[in-house]
């Protein structure tokens, strides 16, 4: 049975991980800031989730999860499914703000926390859900894009320095492009339900794939927003 971490369990791909897991006879600890949200999946899978209420960004995230591991009873998985983000024609610092204390800041204590614990006990998964956003900078959210592009780049870092130091410890970033979620705001295509979402994520993190596209065809748009070039791009994005 594994013990499974998710981050941002409350609606959407973190859910129906949770979901996924705990229907499956593993054991979830779900985070997330709605208590009524955490509650109804406790109810779902009494025997198979946990629930700790906390928001990612305040102070204390690294006692929350320890606590949460506690109750676990251990610690296989790690999944920071937290994120947020909003379109914005002007350049609201507020959006910035708080785009960048979910996506960034808070990312990176629950990933060291992660890579601390994982490291001391030999094994472990660690797992962040970012974005195709991560590809290329976006006029109507370059925060987020830029939040997201962190994710990417930091896991790619830790995946090369885990092997180097032949640490057993495997990382996998997930790069969604539109699910059908609150997330998915304004005129979108290829959008898959999170249900689908989330059984293509845990494909990727049973076969220990350090980097996957979600849905599988959105690989087809990462290639090709990587080699539009610059003057075309910055014309049309």
């Amino acid at each position: 049975m594994l013990k499974v971490l998710i981050i941002g369990a409350t609606s959407g791909i973190g859910r129906e991980l949770a979901r996924l897991y705990a229907g499956s006879g593993h054991l979830v600890g779900a985070t997330g800031r709605r208590q009524e949200l955490l509650y109804s999946l406790q109810l779902e899978y009494p025997n198979n989730v946990v629930t700790e209420c906390f928001d990612a960004t305040a102070s204390g995230l690294t006692g929350h999860l320890q606590f949460l591991t506690r109750k676990l009873g251990g610690l296989d998985i790690l999944i920071y499914s937290a994120g947020w983000g909003e379109p914005q024609e002007a350049l609201d610092w507020a959006v910035d703000k708080a785009t960048v204390d979910i996506n960034v800041n808070a990312f990176l204590e629950a990933i060291h926390f992660g890579w601390r614990f994982f490291g001391q006990q030999r094994h472990g998964h660690l797992v962040t859900i970012s974005s195709i956003a991560s590809i290329r900078g976006n006029r109507l959210s370059p925060a987020y894009s830029a939040a997201k592009s962190f994710q990417s780049i930091y896991f790619e870092g830790l995946y090369i320095k885990a092997r180097k130091l032949k640490i057993p410890l495997y990382l996998t970033d997930v790069q969604p492009g539109f699910v059908d979620t609150k997330m998915a705001k304004g005129p979108v295509f290829w959008s898959a339900a999170p249900s689908k979402a989330a059984k293509q994520i845990r494909e990727a993190i049973e076969r220990k794939r350090w980097r996957v596209y979600i849905t599988h065809r959105w690989w087809i748009i990462a290639k090709l927003f990587k080699h539009i070039p610059a003057w075309l791009y910055h014309r049309i994005g």
